[in-house]
């Protein structure tokens, strides 16, 4: 059977400590989709680890990880992971795997990137130039290559082809940047890819599956960032929500069993877009310094607000979400008053469905308030030991969700978790 672990908002919910939280209990974690623009903060030994191709249970030595073929791969970025992995002792030669069918992101998809943002102006959507929407546009243009592509004796041919045509777009934006120096840098880490696991990711996933075996789908990015679900068009280019699981593995839907969403406790956005419960106020503020909301890949600072329920019930109808996580909890505790977005108000009128088109129309949210707790809670390891304030708060979000709230992060370390 398959379990997913995705998150639930606009990315940034903490899935990479709640992917190493549960890996003990799998035999093999899944990258399913995404690319380098994803930033999977662990804690491993107290030592901060960010990790953007390399599932998240690398660090767990008797697992398996594979990276599955919906997945957009930087060469350069995995060869610097495994670097860092392999200097804190992981064997990462041994229990890490890449489908074949896993498309490439070329230096000319991060020209491309640049250049087609800087083209935009003030409606940049945000990216974070990793070249991952050209990569896969041209995935779905039939045009890209593919892990299993370096292992043949025409790839460079297939490059040289490519790169062109990547040419003629870039002169178009008048872009004039040297990437020559991208171009060295990612034929040496094609050298170092070919030396690892490339294998056939679907049979290997169903082999693991039919011998018996646990996987853990590990999602990037957050479902309101779906390219089809998510607040188009300020949304990534792949599908971060459930349904992905079987594009991204080559799993059928029958083999997934259980859908753990994530969320924070608060809500957090990187780039543009609308954010229906963003503070731009002294509490915003609050939240971004004492949550440390700033960007694993980017750096760049992320926009805070308010919770907001009319967003993840959305979220959690689209994947089936089976139990909810909430991470960061422990940020809200010196909040004296605590609101929660139950509905949104648009041209006078409430409602709790996500509109087609956010972007295009003022969306005032409607909130319900409570009480905090203003006590630390990083250091307590049982339920029953919470503020009865926070009990309150997660009580409300489980009846308005009909999903439960089953573990709470209450602090970057791996044991901090507790179980509800």
């Amino acid at each position: 059977m398959v379990d997913v672990i995705l998150g639930l908002q606009w990315g940034d919910e903490g899935k990479g400590k709640i992917v190493d939280f549960f890996a003990k209990d799998y035999d093999v974690v899944a990258r399913f989709q995404g690319g380098p623009n994803a930033g999977h903060t662990l804690y491993v030994k107290e030592k901060k680890v960010v990790l953007h191709q390399i599932p998240s249970g690398i660090f767990h030595e008797s697992k398996l990880n594979i990276i599955g073929s919906g997945v957009v791969l930087d060469p350069v970025t995995l060869k610097r992971e495994c670097e860092a992995v392999a200097a804190m002792g992981v064997d990462f030669r041994k229990n890490l795997f890449i489908s074949e069918r896993t498309h490439l992101i070329l230096p000319t998809h991060r020209a491309l990137d640049k250049a087609s943002e800087l083209s935009k102006g003030h409606d940049k959507i945000g990216s974070t130039l990793k070249g991952i929407g050209p990569a896969y546009m041209d995935k779905t243009g039939r045009n890209g290559l593919r892990v299993g592509d370096i292992l043949d004796k025409t790839f460079t041919t297939q490059y040289i082809k490519l790169r062109m045509k990547h040419q003629r777009l870039l002169d178009n934006f008048n872009f004039q940047e040297d990437i020559s120096a991208w171009e060295e840098e990612f034929f040496e880490a094609l050298d170092f890819v070919r030396e690892l696991n490339i294998v056939n990711g679907e049979y290997f996933i169903n082999q693991e599956l039919a011998a018996g075996k646990r996987i853990l789908a590990e999602g990037a990015q957050g479902s309101m960032l779906d390219v089809d679900f998510g607040t188009f068009p300020f949304v990534t280019s792949s599908s971060t929500i459930s349904a992905g699981v079987c594009s991204g593995l080559g799993v059928a839907p029958q083999r997934i069993r259980e859908v753990i969403g994530i969320t924070k406790a608060y809500c957090t956005r990187v780039g543009s877009g609308p954010f229906p419960t963003e503070l731009l106020d002294e509490t915003g503020d609050k939240l971004r310094n004492a949550g440390n909301e700033f960007g694993s890949t980017t750096g760049r600072p992320r926009r805070c607000g308010w919770i907001d329920l009319v967003a993840l019930r959305f979220a959690g109808m689209i994947n089936g979400v089976t139990s909810l996580v909430m991470t960061k909890a422990d940020i809200l505790d010196g909040f004296p008053n605590l609101n929660v977005c139950t509905s949104y108000r648009v041209n006078g009128k409430e409602q709790d469905t996500i509109p087609f088109q956010m972007n295009r129309m003022q969306i005032e949210p409607v909130y319900k308030s409570f009480p905090g707790w203003m006590h630390p809670i990083h250091n307590i390891h049982n339920y029953q030991e919470l503020p009865s304030q926070m009990k309150t708060y997660i009580q409300f979000l489980n009846e308005y969700l009909s999903v439960p709230v089953k573990y709470i992060s209450n602090g970057p370390g791996r044991e901090q978790i507790i179980t509800v």
